[in-house]
């Protein structure tokens, strides 16, 4: 009777245990349940998250794109107004030198009318007015040229007939005519001038000879060309201690 009742309190005892242990099994399996539902709805909730945020990533992507071109836009429409406001300024700077020149030439322009009316001329007759005074010194040239030509002829005949009268007799020189000895040869007593029949220069014209402003010879031209000339010391200066040399002035 005994054992029955042990046993029976065992199966009981291992009923309620079992009991126990199923109780147990249950609330951690209902746990792990929720445990899953939550994270499938976290889950969820972050795809959600996800996509909401690749959808407003994009729409900034786009946003910053479009951004980028208009930017690029104003940077381009900038430069152009940039170069328009260049050529503007060139086109300002360009009209300003035009008024300055324009106002110049009007004022020029209204001086010339004044000495017109002054004048009491009109431009035709001012132009043959200023014809008829270059014609005048053309022939006034032409005819000093002449006359140069023929004082030049007129002392070659002086000298000819100078030199057929008195051998002696010194032919004149333009006055202040001035020159430079630029070679010497004591062997043959001459020298050689660096003036010639353009300067004036004459034969059988005489020349003092200068150096350092002491005189030192006296010299009578032999020979004349165009720019150059030949000259002997007189009788009367040759021996003298000094002697002629290049560089050394002559002057009538």
């Amino acid at each position: 009777m005994l054992i029955r009742i042990s046993l029976i309190i065992a199966i009981v005892a291992g009923l309620a245990a079992a009991g126990i242990g199923f109780v147990k099994v249950q609330e951690k399996l209902k746990a792990t349940m929720e445990e899953r539902d939550t994270e499938k709805k976290d889950k969820l909730i972050a795809q959600k998250d996800l996509a909401t945020t690749k959808k407003t990533l994009k729409a900034t992507e786009e946003d910053l794109s479009t951004t980028k071109k208009t930017l690029a836009t104003t940077q381009t429409a900038l430069q152009t107004m940039t170069a328009k406001a260049d050529d503007l300024d060139k086109q300002k700077t360009d009209l300003v030198g035009q008024l300055t020149s324009a106002k110049g030439e009007r004022d020029a322009a209204q001086q010339q009318l004044v000495i017109w009316v002054a004048l009491g001329m009109s431009p035709d007759q001012v132009r043959a007015t200023v014809a008829d005074l270059k014609t005048t010194r053309q022939q006034k040239d032409a005819l000093a040229a002449a006359n140069k030509v023929l004082t030049t002829d007129n002392k070659k005949l002086n000298a000819k007939i100078d030199d057929l009268i008195g051998p002696d007799r010194p032919v004149p020189l333009p006055a202040g005519l001035k020159g430079t000895v630029v070679a010497v040869d004591p062997k043959y007593d001459f020298v050689v001038l660096d003036i010639g029949e353009k300067q004036g220069v004459l034969e059988r014209g005489e020349m003092l000879v200068n150096r350092r402003g002491v005189l030192i010879a006296k010299i009578r031209i032999t020979s004349v060309g165009a720019e150059r000339s030949v000259a002997n010391v007189l009788p009367d200066w040759k021996g003298k201690e000094v002697e002629l040399m290049e560089g050394d002035q002559v002057l009538y």
